[in-house]
C-alpha cells in the first residue's frame, strides 16, 4: 500500500465513525494494520492534521479520551451535540469507543 493510499484508507475509515462514537488514532492504526502492513497512531495524527478537515475529524481522539490538541473546545461542542458521553473534559472510553 502506498503513502496516499493509506492516506486514503484512514480517511475513508474516518468517515465511517458514527455519529456519536469515537475511535482513538491507536484503534485506527491497529485497524488498518494488517492491510496497509503500517500501524502507527503517531502517523494517524500527521495524517489527520494535515488532510482529515473533511471527515469528521473530532471524532478521532486519544486512546485516554483526549480530544485533538488545539481543537478541543470545538470538538467538544461538537460531541456533545452528538451525544457522545463525557469523563470532565475526556470523552468516556468505555462507552463512546467504535471499532468497524
Amino acid at each position: 500500500m502506498t503513502p496516499q493510499e493509506y492516506v486514503e484508507e484512514v480517511l475513508s475509515l474516518v468517515e465511517r465513525i458514527p455519529e456519536g462514537r469515537v475511535m482513538s488514532y491507536g484503534a485506527i492504526a491497529d485497524t488498518l494494520a494488517e492491510m496497509s502492513g503500517r500501524n502507527s497512531a503517531r502517523q494517524v495524527g500527521t495524517i489527520m492534521a494535515r488532510h482529515g478537515g473533511g471527515v469528521p475529524w473530532h471524532r478521532v481522539v486519544t486512546s485516554s479520551g483526549r480530544m485533538p490538541p488545539g481543537h478541543e473546545q470545538e470538538a467538544r461542542q461538537q460531541l456533545l451535540s452528538e451525544g457522545v458521553p463525557l469523563k470532565g473534559d475526556h470523552v468516556d472510553m468505555s462507552r463512546a469507543s467504535w471499532m468497524p
